[in-house]
């Protein structure tokens, strides 16, 4: 009989069975956080875990990540040089996340929430730019010219429209 293949339910199952408590209590947590209707099976592995003296892993990273040398925060800093302390994060977010800096696990990976107010930041960013420019007598300039070209294509359009259908009278 043929090894079951990495994708096979039956072979993700008997890889989970073969783990020992604590690890597999570990895969729980982490596969069952944030999510609304297994928050029963989280609270349990939770205390499980935490009865057994481990430390339950932080959600947003999974254990055994290795850290990339010069990715994340240098050593001390607690942030990094993109992230500045608590730039783009609450205290409820750096308090959600143990040991969470800047937007940073303790490993380097950068938080999810962290990322998101990244992007979120960028594009507030960039419509407030471009509604200043608008506003700007610069910016103004440049929608009239905007606005003269496309009127002037419009009236060629209506010229070459009307000469088109003149000729046409004229050859029957």
């Amino acid at each position: 009989m043929s090894e079951p293949s990495a994708g096979d339910p039956g072979a993700l199952a008997a890889r989970l069975a073969a783990l020992p408590d604590e690890q597999l209590l570990a895969v729980l947590v982490v596969a069952t956080a944030g999510r609304d209707k297994l928050n029963p099976l989280y609270e349990a592995a939770t205390g499980l875990l935490s009865e057994t003296g481990q430390r339950a892993p932080s959600p947003d990273v999974i254990p055994g990540t290795p850290s990339v040398p010069g990715y994340g925060p240098t050593p001390g800093s607690g942030s990094s040089s993109q992230v500045g302390g608590d730039i783009g994060t609450t205290a409820g977010q750096a308090a959600g996340v143990a040991g969470s800096a800047g937007g940073y696990s303790r490993s380097g990976v950068p938080t999810f929430g962290s990322v998101r107010d990244k992007v979120e930041r960028r594009i507030g960013t960039a419509f407030g730019a471009r509604t200043l420019d608008r506003q700007s007598p610069a910016g103004r300039g440049a929608d009239e010219q905007w606005e003269a070209r496309e009127q002037a294509a419009r009236e060629r359009l209506a010229q070459i429209r009307t000469s088109l259908h003149e000729g046409e009278g004229e050859g029957s």
